[in-house]
């Protein structure tokens, strides 16, 4: 799966506002835009990444210094430390490699590892050089806002693996996207793959062109992008 590398952001003497305006963080309000903007409803559920600071770190001390932080090497290899602002958690490794998981869009996901620099430093841990990060998956919801046949598209449309008695989605994988998307025949959605979240409405936009393609799906024209 391709991965798209982005920077992070290292300086401690930042406030919290300027640092959202240079990552983007008001980008989450494109996910509560109205309808006409947002015909499918997609909503970012979790956004999962990976970033490396280039050194090793000492869990134990920081085990130590942040006692909610699970650190338990005999069950797990990595320090599991909690974060509230923003609400992520993120695995912490001996070498440095981190695992971000649980935020709701890729700016608060490269916020987080802006604040866990932050706290590392607070507690006197020298971090010598700029983290990266790459986002490695995103999951959203979505709604096509119609009914559908799994087994008609399942019929139907190519890249697609239905077996109801093992799970009530159908799974559609397009030859052409990255993307995996879960069908449901409320018409609900959830896409997972993205490693980028403007990926994730064209993906949706994508399944909905082909269902109304092949007759697949009804559509007032109203509804019509």
């Amino acid at each position: 799966m391709a991965t798209i590398a982005t920077p992070v952001f290292e300086k401690s003497s930042d406030s919290l506002s300027s640092v959202d305006q240079r990552i983007g963080i008001h980008s989450d309000s494109r996910l509560r835009q109205p309808l006409s903007t947002n015909p499918f409803n997609v909503n970012i559920e979790n956004v999962v990444a990976s970033a490396n600071l280039h050194q090793n770190i000492d869990l134990e001390s920081v085990a130590k210094t942040f006692p909610a932080a699970r650190y338990k090497p005999d069950q797990f290899p990595g320090l599991i430390h909690h974060l509230r602002k923003p609400d992520v958690s993120v695995l912490v490794f001996r070498t440095g490699k981190l695992v971000i998981a649980g935020a709701k869009s890729e700016a608060k996901a490269r916020r987080a590892v802006l604040r866990l620099v932050e706290e590392l430093k607070a507690s006197g841990l020298v971090i010598l050089g700029k983290p990266d990060m790459t986002i490695t998956n995103i999951v959203a919801s979505a709604d096509l806002r119609h009914p559908v046949d799994l087994e008609d598209i399942a019929r139907n449309l190519q890249g697609t693996i239905y077996e109801p008695d093992q799970f009530p989605g159908l799974i559609y994988r397009s030859k052409d996207l990255k993307e995996v998307i879960l069908i449901f025949a409320s018409g609900k959605l959830v896409c997972t793959g993205a490693t980028s979240e403007d990926n994730v409405p064209r993906a949706i936009k994508r399944l909905h062109e082909e269902l109304v393609d092949r007759h697949l799906i009804i559509t007032d024209p109203r509804d019509q992008l």
